[in-house]
């Protein structure tokens, strides 16, 4: 290949490499790490064929630069820990604002399912929920105690088994997409009926406002990561159904990645819904107003965190 050719074919590749070098901050480890390889990979081809060349001599500059900066990378470490949810975690979901908003509608679309098939079949809570769940709360809405199944295991016990298990659902939820959007979907759609289902179960007990500000204390936050979790699947599933200008499997890669750090950074926000769950939804004697406030900012943070806040740091 001609020289003048090999530049052509490339220039507007390094001249946006270059444009990355000048905005470092905004650039991960892993994309710095891509476009190394993609470098050495040009350096390599020009040592071989234009080994005097001022193109030889430029991308030699070039990654000398970038590989100077993953160094300074490797030190920031620590750092990134609290970068990772200040900065990529936005910019991931801004990227991903269309798979949040297709979780979202599936998700209450479900919802909805769930109240109408409960409202019409008295049997269906039990054929969701459990023959055995059913009857306990029956049961404790007899005994004046209608959330009383928030208080009947100790609390740090009860905080490791439900943090571990939303998160493992979450991870289910998301690696479903390797099996395309659609499974991520049908889990989305599972979740959102069982939502549905034991939200109307206690509206028909005369309960809605009392379930209402019990369960979403820590609902607000675990529903929210949940959905979540169905746009990290989304954006995974949708990586291999359209691959785009890419090849099948580079896209995938791509949206699996992407995908990847929306999960993790869900697991912050299920553990702090673990811990309302087993500290706090517990006390159902808290007045009304103390349970409202955290319900609202909780659903405050969600808005900002994943609405707000990601649109601010793409376009900033």
């Amino acid at each position: 290949m001609k020289e003048v050719v090999f530049v052509r074919q490339n220039r507007s590749k390094w001249k946006r490499y270059d444009d990355c070098l000048r905005n470092i901050k905004e650039q991960s480890p892993d994309d710095l790490a891509d476009i190394y390889i993609d470098v050495t990979n040009d350096l390599s081809f020009a040592q071989s064929h234009y080994p005097n060349s001022r193109i030889h001599f430029y991308l030699n500059n070039l990654s000398a630069k970038i590989h100077q900066y993953i160094n300074l990378k490797k030190k920031e470490k620590f750092s990134r820990i609290f970068t990772y949810w200040k900065t990529e975690v936005p910019q991931v979901m801004y990227d991903a604002r269309k798979e949040l908003l297709y979780s979202f509608l599936i998700f209450v679309f479900s919802v909805i399912i769930g109240i109408y098939s409960t409202a019409y079949d008295e049997d269906f809570p039990r054929l969701v929920l459990g023959d055995r769940y059913v009857d306990m709360t029956l049961q404790n809405i007899a005994d004046g105690e209608p959330m009383g199944v928030y208080g009947d295991t100790n609390e740090t016990v009860m905080f490791w088994g439900i943090t571990i298990h939303n998160i493992q659902v979450s991870f289910m939820i998301f690696v479903s997409g390797i099996l395309t959007s659609i499974a991520s979907a049908y889990f989305l759609i599972y979740n959102g009926i069982m939502l549905g289902c034991f939200q109307y179960f206690f509206y028909e007990q005369g309960l809605l406002r009392e379930s209402f500000l019990t369960i979403w204390i820590h609902g607000t936050l675990e529903i929210s990561a949940i959905i979540v979790a169905g746009a990290a699947g989304i954006t995974m599933g949708n990586g291999w159904l359209f691959p785009g200008t890419y090849t099948r499997i580079e896209s995938f890669r791509r949206s699996a990645k992407k995908g990847g750090k929306i999960i993790v950074g869900t697991i912050p926000i299920f553990v702090i819904a673990g811990f309302l769950e087993s500290f706090v939804t517990r006390h159902t004697e808290l007045p009304d107003g103390i349970r409202l406030t955290i319900i609202g900012l909780s659903l405050f943070f969600v808005i900002f965190y994943y609405g707000y806040y990601p649109r601010k740091i793409k376009l900033t």
